[in-house]
């Protein structure tokens, strides 16, 4: 089949994103029906007069969602995605166009809880580093590059989860990737489907994604310690999806206890996997970062998702993934034929921005940067103490705010929508349907008097 996709070149939208919309707005619609044959990359990049690896890239998102599936030597077919999900489909049946703006509500403050401050963000430095990259006797950089990602990148990574986390890994067994969706859909061509046990509540757009790349999801309970790993033993599970350092929406750290539990089940039978998600533990605001599983001196079953998402930017979408032994010698031969997902040019300036000390610089400032819009959150959130108690405000870029009266959160939110503020309920993180009383409250892309401002809105919404 051919496809004429209408491309934007306003630089708002990146081409990437564009491809995937498309396909899968057609996908949805039915224009594109299950088990058509898409396009190969090269094809489709001939045709758009654009980068093969940014079709790729698409491909791979588009893969990783469940929308496509990948067969060697034949190509790409579009997967069964014609479900009744009004809410998806009506968004689908809109005729696609990268000039359509979003349609948003409006609201005085929002306290978005995956927001990041861009503000600070070292644009003369990357520029810096960017411009020695790019210059002519380096013209390496504009091939195709290792799938696994640039060795000095993959190196300078160990450096760094050596001295922050207390890992021990070798830049061999380090994956780069355009995000955790394309490194969970590689990891899968390695382990095959799985009974993969996930904390509950947690972060839903990584559950989904393992769901719909063929895995089984067996949704575990947490406490305020993190996930109770008794009730992972009554399970067959021979994954578990878990954030030990700083577990979401919750905000608990497992405790040592609970570590030593985890890896005992990992190590009690041969090819289980814990799937440790380090998303966010550079920001914490007493003592130092928490340890990896594997600092505990047991690496093998343990798999290692991280990403400078928040610690850097969204845009460069570098995400990391660091495969234990026993997988890692089958990458080459089950995924060696990817292409890599992530800029060389974007890898090659990440490894000198880490290598010039320029990643731990700006690492401590944002933590300053941060710890005052926290530390302003916390002062704020003072007269509530009476109505509600406060939850993981020792990390992160968010905090946890329950009523003590059990106010279900979807009275709070249209409370707090009328004073002019967004708040998040936590009730959509839960694999279990159930009603929640909390609700996130995000700062790290406010300023300090907005989070004042916010909260002033949300005492005379709430109290």
């Amino acid at each position: 089949m051919e496809l004429s996709i209408p491309l934007a070149a306003d630089g708002r939208s990146p081409y990437y994103e564009q491809i995937y919309s498309y396909i899968k707005r057609e996908l949805l619609t039915g224009r594109i029906r299950k088990g058509e044959k898409l396009p190969s990359t090269r094809a489709l990049s001939l045709a758009l007069s654009i980068s093969r690896n940014t079709v790729q890239t698409a491909y791979d998102q588009l893969t990783a969602e469940g929308y496509l599936i990948p067969e060697p030597q034949r190509g790409y077919f579009a997967a069964d995605v014609q479900w009744n999900y009004a809410g998806e489909n009506a968004a689908a049946a809109e005729t696609f166009s990268p000039d359509k703006a979003p349609q948003t509500e409006d609201y005085a403050v929002d306290f978005a809880p995956f927001g990041v401050d861009v503000a600070h963000f070292p644009f003369a430095t990357w520029r810096k580093l960017a411009r020695e990259i790019l210059i002519e006797e380096n013209r390496e950089v504009l091939t195709g590059g290792d799938p696994r990602g640039e060795y000095g990148l993959r190196a300078s990574i160990c450096r760094y989860l050596n001295s922050s986390r207390g890992m021990r890994a070798k830049p061999e067994q380090v994956v780069i990737g355009a995000g955790t969706a394309y490194l969970l859909m590689l990891l899968t061509q390695l382990t095959g489907s799985r009974r993969i046990a996930v904390e509950d509540p947690t972060y839903r757009h990584v559950s989904r994604m393992l769901k719909r790349l063929s895995h089984e999801i067996l949704p575990i309970s947490t406490d305020r310690q993190g996930i109770r790993t008794e009730e992972l033993r009554q399970t067959d599970a021979d994954m578990v999806y878990v954030m030990p350092a700083h577990q979401f929406p919750t905000g608990a750290v497992l405790p040592l206890n609970r570590r030593q539990e985890l890896l005992r089940w990992a190590e009690e039978r041969p090819g289980r996997y814990l799937l440790e998600d380090d998303y966010d533990s550079e920001f914490r605001y007493r003592g130092k970062p928490i340890p990896s599983l594997s600092a505990l001196g047991v690496s093998d079953p343990i798999i290692y998702l991280g990403t400078f998402s928040q610690t850097v930017t969204p845009a460069i979408r570098v995400s990391f993934m660091v495969l234990p032994e026993s997988l890692n010698r089958d990458f080459d031969e089950k995924c060696g034929y990817y292409s890599q997902t992530v800029s060389r040019i974007d890898q090659e300036v990440l490894a000198k921005f880490m290598d010039g000390g320029y990643f731990e610089r700006h690492l401590n400032r944002m933590r300053g940067v941060y710890r005052g819009k926290h530390d302003a959150l916390i002062e704020a959130l003072q007269p509530f103490a009476g109505a509600f108690s406060v939850s993981g405000e020792r990390a992160g870029l968010y905090l946890r705010l329950t009523s003590k009266k059990g106010v279900p959160e979807s009275r709070l939110i249209a409370a707090a929508k009328e004073a002019g503020v967004k708040i998040y309920g936590v009730s959509e993180y839960f694999l279990t349907p159930r009603e929640s009383a909390s609700v996130l409250l995000g700062f790290a892309n406010l300023q300090e008097a907005e989070i004042r401002d916010g909260v002033r809105r949300l005492e005379e919404a709430l109290l």
